[in-house]
């Protein structure tokens, strides 16, 4: 489905005091744009962000940063950030393929994966945020013991992330095929989709990938 674009939002989201500009200026020196040495915790494909707000609200210990790659969605987490009160939350408008360039190693405590496009077409594998592609980017940013913590409705898109993630790197710690009847799911943080899917009755999938 192709993505209504919001006239102007390119434009609001430069002016906007909640959006990093040039966030690659801002590599390795992270505690400078927080003002602290908390972990930094970031989601990328945050959407409409409700998911990352939430989590900003309930830890204020740490600092989050929120990756929409498409101004038009930004737009719509900024609207909603202008009416919280939050000190522990800036955003990006970049792609995730670039992180490498924002963050230095060990910058990131915790990336978060919710309800990424599937991108089905084997074509487009690359393009799958848990592809041995995107794993090596986040290997670049995360501590030691930092995770990647995924959560889709898509089934297929699961079955491959749990196959393609595990390696000479990477292995799953936990995973569950119905997050919201399992142990994974107690604290859990809904995002948009989420709850629309699971009003539906689809199950959530959600695994958590770390170093070995």
């Amino acid at each position: 489905m192709r993505l209504r674009h919001i006239p102007g939002s390119e434009q609001e989201i430069e002016a906007s005091p909640y959006v990093v500009q040039n966030p690659e200026e801002k590599k390795g020196r992270w505690n400078e744009v927080f003002g602290n040495e908390r972990p930094i915790e970031i989601e990328v494909g945050m959407g409409k962000g409700r998911f990352i707000m939430e989590l900003a609200s309930l830890h204020p210990d740490i600092n989050y940063v929120g990756i929409e790659r498409y101004p038009s969605v930004l737009l719509r987490g900024l609207q909603k950030r202008a009416e919280m009160e939050l000190n522990n939350i800036v955003f990006m408008c970049v792609d995730a393929k670039n992180l490498s360039e924002i963050f230095n190693q060990g910058e990131v405590q915790k990336i978060y994966l919710n309800f990424s496009d599937p991108w089905p077409k084997d074509r487009h594998t690359k393009r799958r945020l848990t592809s041995e592609e995107f794993m090596e980017v986040y290997d670049k940013i995360l501590k030691p013991d930092g995770v990647v913590e995924f959560k889709t409705d898509n089934k297929g898109l699961f079955e491959y992330s749990l196959e393609a993630i595990p390696g000479d790197v990477w292995e799953i710690k936990e995973s569950t095929f119905d997050l919201h009847h399992s142990e994974m799911g107690e604290g859990n943080v809904m995002t948009e989709y989420e709850e629309k899917f699971s009003l539906k009755g689809n199950p959530i999938f959600k695994l958590i990938a770390g170093r070995k």
